[in-house]
């Protein structure tokens, strides 16, 4: 893949950052893209921070809910599902008072005052997100 286009976005309070991203992508017809995001994340955003366990059998997602809002540094990739949609995957740490938490964003993170993305188009064809029967999930295939 090639680089294309670079975007810098602002986020504004309570907007969801996977779907400010993906509604971002479809309105610009941007396929691929590699993300950076740094700023502050609201009180109620929820993460994804694991498997529950046993995971052996099913995979079912592990989340947390932020009590208050955090400070987060984050990275990612968006590449299209099987029906053309732009699709984040993110991962990133969110702190606050000296403890942290790490996973992954999909599961609502909401800005909080100053949310700030840097979005770095890929050019190219091939990477898409498809559904894993054994986890449920839309995995990247290239």
């Amino acid at each position: 893949m090639e680089r294309g286009r670079t975007f810098v976005l602002k986020l504004e309070t309570g907007e969801v950052l996977h779907e400010a991203l993906e509604g971002f992508c479809a309105d610009k017809g941007i396929r691929n893209a590699v993300v950076s995001v740094v700023g502050g994340i609201g009180g109620g955003s929820r993460m994804v921070v694991g498997p529950e366990l046993p995971c052996d059998k099913k995979v079912i997602p592990l989340t947390i809910t932020l009590d208050a809002p955090h400070e987060l540094t984050a990275t990612g990739t968006i590449f299209p599902d099987e029906d053309g949609n732009p699709m984040v995957h993110i991962h990133g740490s969110a702190g606050r008072e000296g403890r942290a938490v790490t996973g992954c964003l999909r599961a609502g993170v909401t800005a909080w005052l100053v949310l700030e993305v840097v979005l770095i188009e890929l050019i190219g064809e091939g990477a898409v997100r498809k559904k894993d029967e054994s986890t449920g999930f839309k995995v990247l295939e290239l």
